[in-house]
């Protein structure tokens, strides 16, 4: 019963944290990298880039089921990405009625400028930390890593 009620303790903490994360949001908000602020893309926008940035060369109907939008919903999307030059339309040379959408030079570089001020930001983090609070975060991290595997593969 002990045992039990350690670790309902535990996940209550954990819990508890996740309000941390609101503070963490709001510490972090000022940080963030002022390419993703320039970035004039609207938030559905943005998910297609970030599916088609992850999935590579994508079924339009696919990428719609992918953001939970109709076909008609994702296509005026994809073709206000298409007109900035971010995203390419094209149709799939064994079926013509095949619309594959993937993200063109720019959209990849795009992309790649936004991964990597991320990036950038978090190695500033990470840099005021101690070696002791980096092996912290990295341990959790992996496990954290490691259950999300586990739960993805039990589906």
């Amino acid at each position: 019963m002990t045992v039990e009620l350690d670790r309902a303790k535990l996940v209550d903490r954990i819990l508890e944290l996740n309000s941390k994360l609101e503070e963490l949001e709001q510490v972090l908000r000022p940080m963030i990298p002022r390419e993703w602020l320039k970035a004039d893309v609207t938030m559905p926008q943005l998910r297609v880039l970030l599916v088609l940035s992850k999935e590579g060369p994508t079924r339009m109907s696919a990428l719609a089921a992918s953001l939970e939008v109709s076909l008609a919903t994702a296509t005026g999307i994809v073709d206000r990405l298409v007109e900035r030059g971010f995203v390419v339309r094209e149709s799939s040379p064994s079926d013509r009625r095949v619309v594959m959408c993937r993200l063109s030079g720019a959209g990849e570089k795009l992309m790649g400028r936004w991964w990597q001020s991320a990036q950038d930001q978090a190695k500033r983090v990470l840099a005021g930390m101690s070696e002791s609070q980096l092996e912290i975060v990295a341990r959790g991290t992996e496990v954290f890593i490691e259950v999300a595997k586990k739960m993805q593969s039990e589906k």
